[in-house]
């Protein structure tokens, strides 16, 4: 199946194609065609499983674009937000559709301008409720998607959800997505839908068996040795290295090259043609790495990426997917390294539970592990190496001053001189004090868990981005010296 069968309008098809999509996760294959039926629908899906083409394609397909709000989503953070909202403006700017972002951060009045110019609002529960409560928004939706629904209510924000819904129409078509499916969202769903239709996509559906994941716990102050002495390791041979923003792609693609790495950044604010020109480099093999954001890299389809490097990890198990689905292609193993510091465990261990499978824990290899790793490709040059009229002149001078042996291991030591090992010998945690942090972390969290503070809400923000009745109630090669050691 691919995204063809299922007709879109040409403007959306071409949104389709553009971002590099080609055939539909499960969770797409299951949900669109009910959307597209103008059903409402339940769908337990785990971040990661494609859940915001799901209903943000076939609803583009079916709006009017008349100017008017006619798609609202609601989701729990504003990473979130901004993540759905970056993509589905990607989907709908053929359209003409803008899309608002709502969220804390931003006056009222550049909030309420971004959703007055928008056909697509996405919003945290808070803000977007204040807006309506003091009336300073009025809109009529005919979509409502409620994403992350759990994940919402371990938030607290269930009330916020049931009051929202008071100021939309009847008549809307709503869907609700949910990773789990506590009684709280069962009463939910009976609430705010009207028969819905039910979709399971289980968790061995979410990620590529093929690539094997890992992560290093370091502190803040070492991720780039971490990544250069991982990279070293690891030695790939095309490799991506994922970003939060644009400003630490550029910083951390100059540090690579300073570092004697053939490497290259991708970020939305590249002109165009600079953009063609990297991707064309790194899908020929001519550049070795590539340090992108996650929506740079959203339609980059490369088959022979072995390793996928988060220098952070990401906000959402959803970009934790998309980015180590970069690797492991056409059949082929890859490999998924998370560099994370102790303030991340939370993040890790969310992603490891929505994603279904097991993030291993490993300690940053040490200046002699990444030596002995070389060796053998040391010896295999060696061994290959053709023996010129030269280098027979230069071992009979030293001969006179050296026995073989001493000129031996010389030169054996000029060769791992050349292949130099930057920083610190001992980089990151060990397994030991991982285990210590993982415990203090479990202990924290128990001790402190407790509803959300609502007693002062302190709610502003939002981001823009531009160009059937129903009955219900509730309304390549480094240029760095390494002396060709098959790197």
């Amino acid at each position: 199946m691919t995204f063809e069968d299922f007709n879109f309008k040409a403007p959306l098809a071409k949104a389709i194609k553009d971002a590099g999509f080609k055939e539909p996760s499960p969770v797409q294959k299951e949900a669109i065609p009910i959307v597209l039926n103008g059903s409402d629908i339940v769908a337990q899906a785990h971040t990661g499983t494609g859940k915001t083409a799901a209903f943000g394609l076939p609803i583009i397909n079916m709006m009017d674009c008349d100017g008017s709000v006619e798609m609202v989503v609601i989701v729990p953070t504003r990473e979130l937000a901004t993540q759905v909202s970056d993509e589905l403006f990607r989907f709908a700017r053929n359209f003409g559709v803008n899309t608002a972002t709502v969220y804390g951060g931003s006056s009222y009045s550049r909030q309420i301008k971004h959703i007055n110019n928008a056909g697509i609002v996405v919003a945290t529960p808070g803000r977007f409720l204040d807006l309506l409560n003091k009336g300073e928004i009025s809109i009529n939706p005919k979509y409502v998607v409620l994403d992350e629904a759990d994940e919402m209510l371990d938030m607290g924000f269930l009330d916020d959800i049931k009051e929202i819904f008071t100021f939309f129409p009847s008549s809307r078509q709503t869907l609700m997505f949910s990773a789990t499916m506590p009684k709280q969202i069962k009463a939910l769903a009976e609430t705010i839908l009207y028969r819905p239709e039910f979709v399971t996509i289980t968790k061995s559906d979410t990620t590529n068996k093929n690539i094997k994941q890992f992560y290093y716990v370091v502190d803040e102050r070492e991720r780039d040795d971490a990544l250069i002495r991982l990279m070293d390791f690891k030695n790939p041979v095309k490799s991506i290295v994922f970003c939060r923003t644009k400003k630490e792609v550029d910083r951390l693609s100059t540090f690579l090259v300073s570092q004697g790495y053939s490497a290259k950044g991708l970020h939305g604010d590249m002109e165009q043609r600079q953009r063609e020109e990297v991707i064309r480099a790194f899908k020929r093999g001519s550049l070795e790495t590539l340090i992108a954001t996650d929506v740079a890299a959203r339609g980059l389809d490369v088959s022979d990426v072995s390793h996928v490097f988060n220098y952070h990890i990401p906000f959402d198990s959803e970009s934790y997917v998309h980015r180590i689905g970069r690797t492991g292609r056409a059949g082929r193993e890859g490999i998924a390294v998370s560099i994370v510091t102790p303030h991340e465990f939370n993040s890790l261990k969310k992603i490891q539970k929505d994603v279904g499978s097991t993030l291993e824990s490993k300690v940053i290899p040490t200046i002699r592990d990444v030596q002995m790793k070389q060796k053998d490709s040391l010896i295999e040059n060696i061994k290959n190496q053709k023996i010129s009229d030269i280098a027979r002149e230069l071992v009979d001078v030293l001969k006179k001053d050296y026995v073989d042996e001493d000129i031996a291991l010389k030169l054996a030591s000029m060769l791992y001189s050349e292949n130099d090992i930057h920083g610190s010998d001992k980089i990151g945690k060990t397994i030991s004090e991982v285990e210590k942090l993982f415990a203090r972390a479990n202990a924290d969290r128990g001790g402190n868990r407790g509803g959300r503070n609502r007693g002062g809400r302190n709610r502003s923000g939002g981001g823009y981005r531009g160009n059937n009745n129903r009955n219900r109630s509730g309304g390549g090669n480094r240029s760095r010296n390494r002396n060709n050691t098959n790197r």
